[in-house]
């Protein structure tokens, strides 16, 4: 008589270590992502979006959705972070900064958030390695310190132009799932003068609305499900991404930005080769 055995790769226990390693992955894979956003003042939601869509599997708009989830988590616990370093008094004091980019950004989220729910996965895709090539030359060319203390326009015009930077960092913010600090940042250096740790903290304060604005309109699709499927594997990698942002917050001074930078956009060039050919 023939005995059929089953195979190993279908027991309880196989189940159960592979689904150890995978939580263990995102714990890892987030509180490394969060390191290297904490050393340049962003959550890593860019290159945690990669992670998401290659190492495990998402569909793009279940990444996005995912990516935004644990974004706006970030964000959230990185103005405390931030604290000792800006504080709070600094942050309001620029109010008028912060209203003017919202005037426009949470117009941008809604509208983009709209867009990626309607968007065929392979365009999506792609869309996403562009923005990815984008904020690639965004890290390389627009994180200038120098460029403190010197506004490209004042008055009525700075406002439009504000308003318009707004709205289109709004729109990649939720096409992504990001928070949009690496937009948001050298826009309010160049546009409003702003110091790089001052434009940070006023970069999470516009973060945040505009975040939630995106996840709102993000729940009206059946897409925003992989929050309840998957809600071990949510809270496991953004606990990893908070803890490296603190880590990587403690780390700001030691590793030149001159070094990081350009690995950083590597790292995002590379990614975006790799979500391009996705399918």
């Amino acid at each position: 008589m023939r005995i059929t055995v089953g195979s190993m790769n279908d027991s309880p226990s196989h189940e159960t270590d592979r689904l150890r390693r995978r939580l263990a992955s995102a714990f890892g894979g987030g509180g490394l992502i969060g390191t290297l956003g904490g050393l340049i003042g962003l959550g890593g939601a860019e290159f945690r979006l990669p992670l998401l869509i290659g190492a495990f599997r998402f569909p793009a708009l279940e990444a996005v959705v995912l990516n935004k989830t644990m974004s706006l988590v970030v964000v959230a616990t990185a103005l405390p972070f931030r604290a000792n370093s800006v504080p709070w008094s600094d942050v309001a004091a620029h109010w008028p900064v912060i209203v003017n980019l919202l005037a426009g950004s949470l117009l941008g989220a809604w509208v983009g958030a709209g867009w990626a729910t309607r968007l065929r996965s392979e365009m999506l895709y792609r869309v996403i390695a562009v923005l990815l090539v984008g904020i690639a030359g965004v890290l390389l060319l627009g994180h200038d310190p120098h460029a403190a203390g010197h506004s490209l326009v004042t008055g009525l015009l700075q406002m439009i132009v504000g308003v318009a930077a707004g709205f289109a960092i709004g729109v990649v913010a939720s096409l992504m799932g990001v928070a949009g600090g690496e937009l948001l940042i050298p826009t309010i250096i160049l546009l409003f003068g702003a110091d790089v740790k001052l434009a940070g903290s006023l970069s999470l304060a516009v973060s945040l609305p505009t975040m939630i604005v995106g996840f709102a309109r993000y729940s009206r699709d059946q897409s925003f499900a992989v929050l309840g499927r998957n809600r071990t594997f949510l809270i496991v990698m953004a606990a990893g991404s908070i803890v490296g942002s603190f880590i990587g917050a403690q780390l700001v001074g030691v590793v030149p930005s001159a070094i990081l930078l350009p690995v950083l956009a590597l790292i995002l060039v590379i990614s975006a080769v790799k979500v391009w050919g996705h399918r």
